[in-house]
């Protein structure tokens, strides 16, 4: 017997391994929110975002916040498929010294990380600022910009 599984499904799948595998090679991380969040960041980088991977800074782009920045492993297998510059090497040296992927998401430290979080709902506070200096921007320069942000907090 055969089954089709969409690629959809196959990519959810894939993000909820690859994370589980960071997890258990750290010896440390939530495996939680990689089982139960890999819809959500599926369909936001899949469908909804407006970023560019080859261009993670630019300015006009959508930002998503991990607010449960436990979550990190799941972003970064995200990050990792949506095509920014992650390897697997990168995944595979989660909660490393000195990787590019550490135990909790940092700006500056992996591309496409919008917020440094860490406590449950930290993130929350940033993506309201964030938020307001969107709706602060787009009032006086409309024709520029049109991005929003986006927060997740399992």
């Amino acid at each position: 017997m055969t089954t089709n599984i969409s690629i959809e499904t196959q990519t959810i799948n894939t993000l909820r391994l690859l994370s589980n595998q960071m997890i258990t090679k750290a010896g440390s991380g939530h495996p939680g929110i990689a089982l139960g969040a890999a819809p959500i960041l599926y369909e936001l980088y899949a469908n909804q975002l407006k970023i560019n991977p080859e261009n993670p800074k630019m300015i006009n782009r959508d930002r998503f916040v991990l607010s449960a920045g436990h979550g990190a492993a799941l972003l970064y297998a995200t990050l990792h498929l949506a095509g920014f510059n992650i390897s697997s090497d990168d995944l595979q040296a989660f909660r490393q010294p000195y990787s590019i992927t550490p135990g909790h998401p940092e700006v500056g430290v992996t591309p496409g990380v919008e917020a440094t979080t860490g406590p449950l709902g930290q993130g929350l506070g940033m993506a309201v600022g964030m938020a307001m200096a969107e709706e602060h921007l787009r009032a006086h320069h409309p024709e520029v910009i049109n991005h929003y942000t986006v927060d997740c907090k399992n």
